[in-house]
């Protein structure tokens, strides 16, 4: 079946003539309102490459950090509480620690149908002899291959994994040595958890109170154990907390930090996590350096050669949409991500749409967000386009096209620049390569991964034991 999109149809209006509105709607809005009144949704279905320019463009050209991506809307309370307890908000360890791991906790995700890759891993543990415990209100193809499945009460994960670490603490199953080295506020978290019995739990969670306190223990005494958890964790009106119980499950026991353990929330598009580290959240710069830092801001005015970066965090989706109800968001540029139809209220998006004054929409469907449009500018498919990923294992990928753009579509990276530009930016990168070796200097994280090496590497094969 024939696809529709924006490949086939005329974008109007076109080229040049559409960049130019795109941009002077902008800067009017801009100039007759002030930065903060733009917006800008960058897409975790690109690469870090188009990610980084967004956010940069959004930055530089208005001095605002109203800029975000679906990580919003899966991982945030994730993200939250892993920079709240851990101090960065990616993954500890990789999916294929699974490998090493003698017990294995799979909580609100379903692998084999979102994760398969991941779950090819976390099978191949489970036939090896790990202990597989999966946590979820539902069924679903994976518990046959689990040693125990515990199908609580949707919406009770915090009463399960509270009187969890209360059967470890109240049995003494602790890791006293790593907790005294590496913790603060274990007393507190002790304390806390006195009310929470297997017991009184049981009758709230629906789990009954010895099978809590057998997978505590399996959990708590293994050599090696590691935690996966997916959206049924932080899609939740208490994600954050639900998040926190995991986070201090692992430090309590000591269960990170070592081959076989850790903390994995496994993410949802293709690019969550590299979009994530190159900025498109609107509390940090890239690799998670706060907007309110003077020296991270002081970098990237180095970096950029500009001045006065807003230090004032910017809007997140939610409250973008928000604020273009009441009026104080003008005008948005969203590329690759479709509110009309993805945030939780639809209502409530389609109203902060119709509402703007200006939107640009970049890309390769006439989505529902695209009908809210004043330009529509035709962007590229992921087999079309050079550039890089960051898995959830944060391993940095290249990606090479199978396809040449059709029709008037065109690389997003060169969208993005041609509309800086049009806003006075004076950008001159000839390629996603010279895109990234800036993001390296704005990175430490990746640094030492030169695109050469991404050209000419090859991936090390992990066999299945």
């Amino acid at each position: 079946m024939t696809r529709l999109t924006l490949r086939h149809i005329s974008a109007k209006p076109a080229g040049t003539e559409a960049l130019a509105l795109a941009a002077s709607g902008l800067a009017k809005t801009r100039d007759e309102h002030g930065g903060d009144a733009i917006a800008g949704f960058g897409s975790a279905k690109g690469s870090n490459e188009e990610a980084y320019l967004f956010q940069k463009l959004i930055r530089t050209a208005f001095r605002t950090n109203n800029v975000d991506h679906c990580t919003r809307l899966c991982h945030a309370s994730s993200v939250a509480a892993l920079m709240e307890t851990i101090g960065s908000g990616a993954v500890t360890a990789p999916f294929t620690a699974a490998e090493d791991s003698d017990c294995i906790i799979v909580i609100g995700a379903r692998p084999t149908e979102n994760h398969p890759v991941a779950a090819t891993f976390l099978k191949a543990a489970a036939k090896r002899g790990a202990k597989l415990i999966l946590m979820d209100p539902r069924g679903y193809a994976l518990t046959r291959h689990a040693d125990h499945f515990l199908q609580f009460k949707p919406g009770t994960d915090v009463a399960l994994l509270n009187a969890m670490m209360h059967t470890i603490v109240e049995e003494d199953l602790v890791d006293d040595q790593y907790i005294s080295g590496y913790t603060e506020g274990y007393e507190a978290l002790r304390d806390s958890l006195a009310d929470f019995t297997p017991d009184k739990m049981a009758e709230v969670c629906g789990i009954d109170a010895e099978t809590i306190r057998s997978v505590a223990r399996i959990y708590a005494t293994s050599e090696r154990s590691i935690i996966f958890w997916g959206m049924g964790i932080s899609q939740s009106v208490h994600g954050t907390d639900n998040a926190r119980c995991l986070i201090s499950l692992a430090l309590m026991t000591g269960q990170v930090g070592r081959p076989g353990t850790g903390l994995h929330p496994l993410r949802g598009q293709n690019n969550v996590q590299g979009a994530s580290d190159a900025g498109l959240i609107p509390m940090v710069f890239p690799d998670y350096q706060s907007v309110a830092d003077p020296a991270a801001r002081a970098r990237f005015e180095k970096l950029w050669k500009i001045e006065d970066l807003n230090p004032d965090p910017g809007l997140t989706v939610v409250e973008i949409m928000d604020a273009a109800r009441e009026g104080d968001i003008r005008a948005m540029y969203v590329m690759g991500e479709n509110p009309a139809m993805s945030d939780p209220d639809q209502h409530h998006a389609r109203q902060g749409l119709a509402a703007l004054d200006h939107l640009v929409v970049q890309e390769i469907f006439l989505t529902e967000t695209a009908f809210h449009a004043d330009v529509i500018l035709p962007a590229s498919a992921w087999p079309e386009k050079t550039g890089t990923v960051t898995n959830t294992n944060r391993q940095v990928q290249m990606g090479r096209p199978a396809f040449d753009p059709p029709g008037e579509a065109r690389a997003d990276w060169a969208i993005i620049q041609d509309l800086a530009n049009g806003l006075d930016l004076g950008w001159t990168y000839d390629s996603p390569k010279d895109v990234y070796e800036e993001l390296r200097q704005a990175m430490n994280s990746i640094g030492g991964i030169s695109w050469d090496r991404l050209e000419t590497g090859r991936c090390r094969h992990l066999p299945l034991r």
